[in-house]
């Protein structure tokens, strides 16, 4: 069974809970005075997957080397958004996180959520799809569809890659 899991670092925060993702706290979370841009995701479990219909989506991490592969991607984050400008690195992501849930997600609920701020709109948006991108690619999560009609042991395991 995975296990709850949280990891704050200079690059962010990252967290694996079975609580309710609580949107706007995350998205307060990332405010900075500095901030002129503030860019989200939020993926939710819809009701249906290739003409099935979706009752629920189950998450299982590999917890204590999920929340480091989480962290490693908000310090490549960092990273890859920094520019050095007379021989100092200046860093367009102000702020990041991201926060995924574990266990049973119901339609309509959200199942991760990243948010980052920085001086600038562009550099928000492109940070914030490269943080989903690697951690769907990367992060030792897998999610397990169950799906109207069939019994439970027919529910089909995914990785949280996109298909």
């Amino acid at each position: 069974m995975s296990v709850e899991a949280r990891l704050k670092t200079e690059d962010g925060l990252v967290v694996l809970t079975y609580e309710k993702l609580d949107t706007q706290a995350i998205i307060a979370s990332v405010g900075d005075v500095t901030a002129g841009a503030t860019a989200v995701f939020i993926g939710t479990t819809r009701n249906s997957f290739k003409g099935k219909t979706v009752t629920r989506l189950d998450y299982q991490a590999y917890s204590s080397l999920a929340i480091k592969t989480m962290a490693s991607i908000l310090r490549d984050t960092r990273n890859k958004f920094t520019s050095h400008t007379d021989q100092h690195p200046v860093s367009a992501v102000i702020r990041c996180t991201v926060h995924h849930r574990l266990g049973t997600v119901p339609v309509g609920e959200p199942s991760i959520v990243i948010a980052v701020s920085s001086p600038h709109r562009k550099e928000s948006f492109l940070a914030c799809e490269y943080i989903l991108e690697e951690v769907k690619a990367k992060a030792q999560i897998w999610k397990r569809e169950f799906y109207e009609g069939e019994q439970d042991e027919e529910a089909e395991w995914k990785s949280n890659a996109a298909p």
